[in-house]
């Protein structure tokens, strides 16, 4: 399910407990990424997007050492994806901090779940 190591049973319980709450966010992250809503599952891609942002940020603040040659120009495209038809950088941040949020919450509930 996700590309990080994750049990998927897991992760599935995981993912329903946090859409409980916070169907709406997903939604509204879909929208502006550009993620398709008719497509069943198509949470999993915005939760995918909220772990990818959660490493950006680890990255971006220095927390982390990129794993990959390539992470810096993955990071850019993330920030490109959630930064198209906004018009101002506190939409921008918004939206960085609600992906961020998401993933953090997520893995709130999947260690008390695992």
């Amino acid at each position: 399910m996700l590309k990080q190591n994750y049990k998927e049973l897991t992760t599935k319980k995981s993912l329903d407990m946090l859409l409980i709450d916070r169907k709406n966010e997903f939604r509204e992250l879909a929208t502006v990424t550009l993620i398709p809503q008719t497509k069943e599952g198509w949470e999993k891609y915005v939760l995918q997007f909220c772990m990818n942002i959660d490493d950006a940020f680890k990255i971006w603040t220095g927390d982390e050492k990129p794993k990959r040659l390539n992470a810096d120009s993955q990071t850019m495209i993330l920030l490109k994806m959630i930064s198209r038809d906004q018009l101002t950088m506190t939409n921008v941040a918004h939206f960085l901090n609600m992906a961020y949020t998401l993933a953090q919450e997520f893995k709130v509930i999947y260690k008390r779940l695992g």
